[in-house]
C-alpha cells in the first residue's frame, strides 16, 4: 500500500521496466500483443527479449489492441481503495485507443477522483513524464497540480528516433506524416519525431549512422544549461543505444536505457533507436541507471 494520496497510472507503451515502475509506484496497465494466434499482455506474458526473438519467424505481422475499459476500471477501483485520487497518463490518442478506453473507465468508476491525461507522446517520453508525475505524487502534490505539470511539459517533451525500415509503421497504421517518405527511390534513413501526437519526419540522411548522430545533436540542443533528462530506447539494438547514451552522458541530468516493449516494437520494428527527452530545468530527476554507468565507462 502506498502512503501517498495520488496514484499514478500509465500504460505499457511507456516501456518502463517493471522494476523501475515498481520502485516509483507507477501502475502499468498492459496493452495486448496478438502474435501468431496468441493474445499476450505486453510486458506480462511476453518480454521484449522474447518478442524480438520470435518476431523474425512470425507467420503474420503482429497486431496490438488497447486495454478494455473494464481492465482500466478494475485497476482504478483497486487503487481508489487506498488512494484519494488517480492521475492516469497515456499514449497519444492519435496513436491508440488507450486514452479513450481509460476515459471511459474513469467515467464508469469515479470521474471526480480520476484525471486521465493524453501525453501526446509514446514510449521513452511517456515513461519520462510518468516518472515526473510519480515524483510529484511522492512530494505530496495535488492531482490538479500533477495534471497541470504533465500538460505544461507536453510542448517541450521531445521524441527523436530512427527506424531501420518504415515497413512496420506502415503495416501497423502508425506511420502518420512519415507516409510521405514511403516509396522513396533513394536509400535514405529518416530522422523522425512525435509532433502533435503523430509520427512526423524531421529530415532524411543517407545512413543509419548519420541518423543516430542527428538524434544526439537534436537532444543536445535541448540543454538549457541544466542538462537534459533522457531515456534512450531501442528495439533489439543495445549497442546503438549505448553509443547514444555515451555521447549524451556529459550533459545528462537523467539518463536511462530501456528496451522498447513488444507493443511499441510491433509498430516500430526491430533496429529502432531513439530518445525521449526534455530540458532538465523543467523538472530535474537526477536518475542515472546502473546499465548506463556500464555503457558509458
Amino acid at each position: 500500500m502506498s502512503n501517498r494520496s495520488v496514484a499514478i497510472v500509465t500504460d505499457s507503451t511507456a516501456d518502463l521496466p517493471p522494476a523501475l515502475a515498481a520502485a516509483r509506484s507507477v501502475t502499468v496497465v498492459p496493452l495486448t500483443l496478438n502474435l501468431d494466434g496468441q493474445s499476450l499482455l505486453d510486458g506480462v506474458d511476453i518480454t521484449p527479449a522474447e518478442f524480438y526473438r520470435r518476431l523474425p519467424g512470425a507467420a503474420t505481422h503482429p497486431t496490438t489492441s488497447q486495454p478494455s475499459p473494464g481492465r482500466f476500471a478494475e485497476t482504478y477501483k483497486a487503487l481508489l481503495e487506498n488512494h484519494e485520487s488517480i492521475v492516469s497518463i497515456h499514449i497519444s490518442e492519435k496513436l491508440s485507443g488507450t486514452y479513450a478506453s481509460a476515459r471511459q473507465a474513469a467515467d464508469m468508476t469515479d470521474p471526480k477522483r480520476i484525471r486521465v491525461v493524453d501525453s501526446e507522446v509514446v514510449s521513452m517520453s511517456l515513461g519520462l513524464v510518468s516518472i515526473v508525475a510519480a515524483t510529484l505524487a511522492d512530494r505530496g502534490a495535488e492531482p490538479e497540480a500533477i495534471e497541470a505539470k504533465v500538460v505544461a511539459m507536453r510542448p517541450q517533451l521531445q521524441t527523436y528516433f530512427s527506424v531501420a525500415t518504415l515497413e512496420f509503421l506502415r503495416r501497423g497504421g502508425r506511420i502518420g506524416r512519415a507516409n510521405a517518405l514511403l516509396g522513396s527511390v533513394l536509400q535514405v534513413k529518416p530522422v523522425l519525431c512525435i509532433r502533435d501526437g503523430l509520427v512526423t519526419p524531421l529530415e532524411r540522411v543517407r545512413t543509419f549512422e548519420r541518423a543516430l548522430n542527428r538524434v544526439v545533436e537534436l537532444t543536445r540542443a535541448l540543454d538549457d544549461g541544466k542538462g537534459v533528462c533522457v531515456i534512450v530506447g531501442h528495439a533489439d539494438a543495445p549497442a546503438d543505444a549505448e553509443r547514444i547514451a555515451r555521447e549524451l552522458e556529459p550533459i545528462a541530468d537523467t539518463l536511462m536505457i530501456h528496451p522498447l516493449g513488444p507493443v511499441v516494437g510491433a509498430h516500430a520494428g526491430p533496429g529502432v533507436v531513439g530518445v525521449g527527452c526534455y530540458p532538465a530545468g523543467l523538472f530535474p530527476l537526477g536518475i542515472k541507471s546502473a546499465g548506463v554507468a556500464a555503457a558509458t565507462r
